[in-house]
């Protein structure tokens, strides 16, 4: 083999071969692909040459529209209502939440506010006098809590919720009882005289001290204020519900309390109780009846023995419930106490709110910071106070990972040649990623898409790692390529650099884009609001980045061309470069006589194809010039040095791409080591080693297995602490109330559109289903069931029985009920109402005059001429049948007395009916006739049932419970009944049953179309997946090492770029922004870039597919076509010249040459490539296995 002479520089008049003897390249038939690539690039460079010509304009224009749009972040709304984030709108759960905000107004019947004790020293028993003391400290701190607003003083008395406050028609004891009334505090401390200092009322009575729940005894007082007032029914009312002797009868946790009554236990005694004994069963409120408070309540990490006797505990819990902004202002409009402040539900609410958050304050201040139990307090308002503090955004954070952005731009992009440096350049492109993110943000704003914590602090870094990558990209390509370098066209002038660039690189910044905003597009379908705002949000920011990026950011470089025109420095412009006399030479040296040089192996270069299709031929050509740019590297062990535009979407910052000859300027030794030069001479030589290889396909196998392994131990969820900012006194309080209490307060709605009265027996059946779930909390088998229709059906069989036993003993008879109880009376009235509204009482058996008289008293009512059929019918007929059913035609009034005579138990079932029942005050003295009437309540639209949920730890134990609170639901609805559950379970987990399948949905759908569009706009999926392996020649070693030495420096540094923009959501608060976007997106970048430049680069050099383009080294400019080949394969061959109709469209090749190897050169594993040949390289012979990938 014949050695060729060294090789010699080009001299000064060379000029490559005209474009009409370039080689061609038949694409076949695939016209269609290639044509619109070929439209689609020729609009790309004339965008390109319009903006290079107006790049002023544009620029000032396109600030001008981003600007303006940024100023709609006036308007922005941010989110912190857990609801509105969670429940989508337009679902089931939305649906019935309007439903029942329809019915009952916005607000629920109460809010609560909660203390929760715990030791400092973890698992240490509570259940202790001393550590009971402390609670009631911090209990009692809370309680006293007033706030002075609208010159008035609020304390707890005033807006704490009060259950079932009764009607008396006497003034003087209806506004001692408001007074004294107490609040509904649900707290261990019930279970002890101590727990009536937590109760604020007081009345005054002349000859007693103030009267109050410390030293009420309600049994003693009513007998001292019996012979001034008529209080028999409020008597009986105290005995239904079992209050005796209130608070006094308790034993004091210390009775050691000068205050401890002589009336409670362990007075005397003086001995502390056995705490665990007296909360075993739980505590009870005023009213042992109506207000039973169970352990699960209050105890927290319980412990019991094998008899089931309680032990310990680890956690307290007290529970103080006020009045609803509503509630507050119906309760005090009107009043003397607010008729000179414009009494309105807005004072009301702030009234509230201002309580909260000093009552939190006091609470948490409460105990000594040395004392061995700690208080965490919560309450709705300060949770609301605390998202939306940390849901705005955080200017020091913006500014610093934006500046921290800004240094790396800047220091990337420096040069030591002063026109090559870009530093200017990426200092404005990052600032004009920053601005259009501000603009996508305002325009989300204007469209009314509400903000979030995630949009703030996710979005503004993660539109910033996603903004900069196409910057670096454009700005890489575009001074890549030099006018008068071999690389370049040489018909592209200096006014049509930018179009240039756009036409090789815009193709890709478009399909970044377009797969971004498809992908946030998709991940709108999830049914979660606040993911989805967030997903609207980001391709909003996206598209707005790519508009800036493509049109206003080639302005900037457009200028910045014109800058190193005049040979300014980087970005000091003002000042000329020290190097602008100095002359480097950068074109490629001739050969002397027509051969290949001597001492380069496998040298390959990247050249620019332009693809021209004619609407009448039925191919496609691809033009290949014929220049090559030919570097002898002194030692190279894989003989390749690439030189390329930059076809990856990852582009970020390329290798320098050029080695020139030093003739006048000679760089440092560290200034030429860059990334690309890590790859080519350490990287790629290790990685390829069968040795090396072996190890990575057996560590990412295993990583494949664990992975797999993993995903099947995911499980869905977000918990309440990941939502609220860690460090906080909220997410402490969350934490402890996961940890110990996870009750959850759920309610089975009944709506209208059946009848209640006739479908009785169902909704006993839907409740006892209900109940019977898993989670539900069984009431303790000494209570009834706390459900509306089970006190009603049992206060009617109350009144029955005392009517029974009036008759028996006469005190009832056919002349009188006037002498019967308060409920043999009502049992009376109940009885002879026939629920017709034309003849609402049983007249027709009665004796004369008794006929439609409305007017007629009851004693002339049950007079001498009383038929028998009357008392038959007293006897015969009953308010609640042998089944436990109450008679339909009874059922709606006997509603209307239970609601106005039993107003305890209506309290106590939190019914909350709508509509709601008269009122309707009974008098068995009232001898009109009109007092016999009783109105009907209307047909309910609304009812509900209260339950507790418990043990529900986990997403899968809430999806367990909703399903089957859904399943008896939809079986109730098959007896006609319609119902559904409502509480923050449903509200919130909701989503999860059927989260995974709009997931796999959206992910279906992003792969499609992703896989679609890079498949229609780069001819092929081949191409789609593998350019930059395809599009090289050698053996597959040889062809792996060049992709990787390409690549390896965009996807570092595109990993960098997005590693910076993450960095900053490492300080969130916010737990669920370091879980599931930090860490998870940290993960998959690390993951991505081990992908990219490990497994891939393997994978390719051993299962790769062979290349789509030859070319042979040639030196005249004629091309001499071998024979077609067989089968109707692609050809090279000789060009006439193009018709003017034909499009341009830049395609990236890389063009290699092959040489004999030098001795002692690199060697490569033979490859099933053709051989070189000297016949083939002297003759300049061309030939191709495949089309010509296009690219750009």
């Amino acid at each position: 083999m014949t050695r060729s002479p060294p090789l010699r520089e080009l001299p000064p008049s060379y000029t490559p071969p005209p474009r009409t003897a370039a080689p061609q390249i038949l694409a076949g038939s695939l016209k269609a692909p290639l044509w619109l690539r070929a439209y689609f690039q020729g609009l790309l460079f004339s965008l390109g040459c319009g903006i290079q010509r107006h790049c002023g304009k544009v620029l000032f224009l396109g600030l001008l529209a981003f600007g303006a749009l940024a100023l709609g972040l006036r308007m922005a709304i941010i989110e912190t209502n857990l609801e509105q984030l969670w429940v989508e709108v337009g679902s089931r759960v939305s649906q019935e939440l309007h439903y029942t905000k329809e019915k009952l107004g916005e607000e629920a019947a109460y809010t609560s506010q909660m203390l929760i004790q715990t030791a400092r020293q973890e698992g240490e028993n509570i259940l202790t006098p001393e550590a009971l003391g402390l609670h009631l400290q911090a209990a009692l701190t809370a309680s006293k809590v007033q706030v002075s607003l609208y010159g008035k003083s609020w304390d707890l008395n005033k807006i704490c919720y009060k259950s079932g406050v009764p009607l008396i028609e006497n003034g003087m004891i209806e506004r001692m009882i408001e007074k004294l009334f107490p609040c509904v505090i649900l707290t261990p401390l019930d279970c002890f005289w101590e727990g009536a200092k937590l109760q604020g009322g007081s009345a005054y009575l002349p000859g007693r001290p103030d009267i109050q729940w410390t030293n009420l005894d309600p049994e003693q007082l009513l007998e001292e204020l019996g012979p001034f007032a008529s209080l028999e029914g409020f008597r009986e009312l105290l005995d239904k519900a079992q209050v005796g002797q209130a608070y006094v009868g308790r034993p004091c946790l210390h009775p050691d309390d000068l205050h401890c009554p002589p009336s409670a236990p362990n007075h005397h005694s003086r001995q502390a109780p056995n705490v665990a004994h007296e909360l075993s069963r739980g505590c009870h409120g005023f009213s042992h009846k109506f207000m039973h408070w169970q352990e699960e309540l209050l105890l927290g990490g319980m412990a019991r023995d094998p008899q089931g006797q309680l032990l310990r505990a680890e956690a307290l819990q007290s529970t103080f419930l006020l009045m609803s902004p509503r509630q507050l202002y119906e309760h005090f409009r009107g009043d003397y106490q607010t008729h000179d402040i414009g009494w309105s539900e807005e004072q009301a609410s702030t009234v509230l709110q201002a309580w909260q958050r000093r009552f939190v304050q006091l609470a948490q201040e409460a105990l000594p910071e040395n004392a061995s139990q700690q208080i965490h307090a919560f309450t709705s308002t300060t949770l609301d106070d605390i998202l939306h503090a940390f849901s705005e955004v955080s200017a020091a954070r913006v500014v610093g990972g934006y500046l921290l952005m800004l240094a790396y731009a800047c220091v990337t992009m420096l040069r030591w040649d002063c026109a090559q440096s870009q530093g200017a350049v990426g200092l404005a492109g990052v600032l004009l990623v920053a601005l259009a993110v501000a603009s996508g943000l305002g325009l989300c704003a204007l469209l009314g898409i509400t903000f979030n914590a995630a949009t703030t602090q996710v979005l503004p870094f993660l539109a910033l790692g996603i903004g900069v990558d196409d910057v670096f990209l454009l700005a890489h390509a575009f001074t890549e390529a030099l006018p008068g370098t071999p690389l370049q066209v040489p018909t592209v002038s200096w006014q049509e650099r930018m179009g240039e660039c756009l036409q090789r690189t815009g193709t890709n910044v478009v399909l970044t884009s377009i797969n971004n905003v498809a992908a946030f597009l998709m991940a709108a379908l999830v049914p979660i609001p606040a993911l989805r705002a967030f997903s609207l949000q980001a391709a909003i920011v996206v598209g707005c980045t790519f508009v800036a990026v493509m049109l206003v950011f080639p302005a900037i470089l457009s200028l910045d061309l014109r800058r190193r025109h005049c040979q300014r420095l980087d970005v000091l412009c003002c000042f000329s470069s020290p190097c602008s006399a100095r002359v480097i030479q950068i074109l490629p040296q001739e050969l002397g006589d027509g051969t290949v040089p001597v001492g380069v192996a496998h040298l390959t270069a990247t050249v620019q194809a332009f693809t021209h299709c004619e609407a009448s031929s039925q191919h496609v050509v691809t033009i290949l010039p014929p220049q090559a740019h030919l570097v002898p590297p002194p030692s190279d062990p894989l003989g390749s040095e690439l030189f390329s535009p930059g076809g990856s979407t990852r582009d970020l910052l390329g290798q320098e791409g050029e080695t020139r000859q030093k003739a006048a300027c000679k760089s440092l030794p560290c200034a030429r080591w860059n990334l690309a030069h890590f790859a080519r001479y350490q990287f790629a030589p290790l990685l390829l080693q069968s040795h090396a290889k072996a190890i990575v396909l057996v560590l990412f196998g295993a990583l494949l297995g664990l992975s797999l392994y993993g995903a099947t131990l995911v499980q869905d969820g977000l918990a309440l602490t990941d939502v609220v900012p860690r460090g906080t006194k909220e997410h402490a309080f969350l934490s402890a109330q996961l940890r110990y209490f996870s009750l959850y307060e759920v309610a089975l709605v009944t709506q209208g559109g059946f009848d209640y009265a006739h479908s009785q027996r169902a909704l006993f059946d839907l409740h006892q289903r209900f109940s019977s779930l898993k989670a539900v909390l069984p009431p303790p088998a000494t209570q009834a069931p706390r459900t509306w229709l089970h006190y009603y059906r049992n206060w009617l069989q109350g009144i029955q029985a005392a009517f029974d036993q009036d008759w028996a003993s006469g005190r009832i008879t056919r002349h009188s009920y006037r002498n019967g109880s308060e409920d043999g009376a009502l049992a009376y009235k109940l009885l002879i109402q026939t629920g017709d509204a034309q003849e609402p009482l049983d007249f027709s058996q009665v004796g004369r005059g008794l006929e439609g008289s409305g007017s007629t008293g009851a004693a002339g009512l049950l007079g001498p001429g009383l038929q028998p059929s009357l008392p038959l019918q007293l006897t015969t007929r009953k308010l609640v049948d042998r089944e436990g059913l109450i008679p339909p035609e009874l059922f709606y009034m006997g509603l209307t007395v239970w609601v106005s005579s039993d107003p305890l138990g209506l309290a106590a079932s939190q019914a909350n009916f709508y509509p709601p029942p008269p009122e309707w005050l009974h008098d068995k003295y009232d001898t009109t006739g009109e007092n016999l009437r009783i109105p009907p309540a209307q047909p309910l639209e609304f009812a509900q049932f209260p339950f507790l949920l418990r043990g529900l730890q986990k997403t899968a134990d809430f999806v367990e419970a909703i399903e089957g609170a859904r399943a008896a639901c939809a079986e109730a609805g098959q007896a006609g009944v319609h119902a559904y559950p409502s509480g923050s379970p449903f509200l919130f987990w909701e989503q999860y049953l059927g989260l995974r399948r709009c997931f796999l949905l959206a992910v279906c759908i992003l792969l499609v179309c992703t896989f679609l569009v890079c498949a229609l706009l780069l001819l092929n999926p081949w191409t789609a997946g593998l350019i930059g392996f395809l599009t090289t020649q050698g053996s597959r070693n040889l062809r792996a090492a060049r992709a990787l030495e390409h690549t390896f420096a965009p996807v570092t540094d595109g990993a960098i770029s997005t590693l910076l923009g993450l960095l900053m959501l490492a300080g969130s608060h916010f737990d669920f922004i370091v879980r599931y976007f930090f860490a998870a997106l940290t993960v998959l970048t690390l993951l991505g870039l081990l992908h990219g430049l490990v497994l891939l680069p393997v994978l390719l050099s051993i299962l790769g597919p062979p290349p789509e383009v030859i070319q042979m080294y040639k030196e005249s400019p004629e091309v001499l076509s071998p024979p077609a080949p067989q089968g109707g394969g692609l050809r090279w061959g000789a060009s006439p010249s193009l018709p003017q109709s034909f499009a341009r469209v830049t395609t990236s090749m890389t063009v290699a040459i092959h040489p004999p190897p030098l001795p002692g050169a690199y060697v490569h594993p033979a490859s099933d490539e053709p051989p070189w040949s000297p016949a083939a390289t002297s003759s300049g012979n061309l030939s191709s296995r495949g089309p010509g990938p296009a690219t750009g």
